[in-house]
């Protein structure tokens, strides 16, 4: 199976990528991010015409996520448990779904994550929201390794994981994409077990998975890599290789993003 990760940015204006990508990559499961739609809006009959169920969890002009599968999920859970602040209060900005799928002896539980961004990292409430939010995604994390079963949490992390995921280390120093605080959240997921896809296969220099629209960044190669497939070990163990699906950036109106695939020796039922 083929599992993939893409932060589309802007359904609506990648839709024709977005069925191209579909048709040529062919992923079993396909996890977006940054929809900018709310439910209602996301096309799902062109997506559905492809042969893929669709989920969403959506919100209006920005945030938004959704998993498309060929085979459609035993459960979906809509949002990450936890709340916002000493006060209780609920977090209204939809960056997480999950599904649990049945596959051949068992099931694999597979998530698509838009972690917050938190810049400018001075911010009083942005930087400290991102570092709640990767508390609330290790300890939600923790509860499903227990399970012990095949978890595939896949997304837009935001986060540059060590200097040599990105072309300048020193131009990203003070980015709440790679500040001290974020990479040891990042690292404190990690230590809970679980493993980069990426990285488990392949120890190159200048992988990236995002450049931005501006100053040529994608014409010179001076990218992050910040989009990641993060495996519990009876994922792990199924893992097979990777792929970053660097040339969907060189397509027309293309997303700032670019694809990440896991694939798993898993079978659907």
């Amino acid at each position: 199976m083929k599992i993939a990760t893409w932060n589309i940015n802007g359904i609506k204006a990648r839709i024709d990528n977005l069925r191209q990508w579909l048709a040529d990559s062919s992923p079993d499961i396909a996890c977006l991010q940054e929809i900018k739609s709310v439910d209602e809006g996301f096309p799902r009959l062109e997506i559905e015409s492809l042969g893929y169920h669709v989920e969403t969890h959506g919100q209006k002009g920005f945030n938004g996520v959704a998993i498309l599968s060929k085979i459609k999920p035993d459960e979906v859970m809509r949002g990450l448990p936890g709340a916002v602040g000493p006060d209780g209060q609920i977090d209204e900005q939809s960056r997480y779904i999950e599904c649990v799928f049945s596959v051949q002896g068992g099931v694999i539980r597979v998530a698509s994550i838009y972690l917050p961004n938190g810049n400018p990292s001075d911010d009083p409430v942005k930087y400290p929201y991102k570092l709640a939010w990767m508390e609330r995604l290790r300890l939600h994390a923790q509860q499903c390794l227990a399970l012990e079963e095949p978890l595939i949490l896949a997304g837009d992390y935001n986060v540059i994981p060590e200097p040599h995921d990105c072309f300048d280390p020193a131009a990203w120093a003070t980015d709440a994409l790679f500040l001290p605080k974020t990479r040891a959240a990042f690292r404190a997921l990690e230590n809970l077990g679980l493993t980069d896809a990426v990285r488990a296969t392949t120890d190159a220099t200048k992988l990236y998975t995002f450049w931005d629209y501006q100053a040529g960044a994608w014409q010179k190669n001076n990218g992050i890599r910040i989009d990641h497939l993060m495996l519990s070990p009876e994922a792990a163990d199924r893992l097979k290789a990777t792929v970053i699906e660097k040339h969907v950036r060189g397509w027309e109106k293309p997303s700032d993003h670019v694809p990440v695939a896991g694939i798993f020796d898993f079978a659907p039922v």
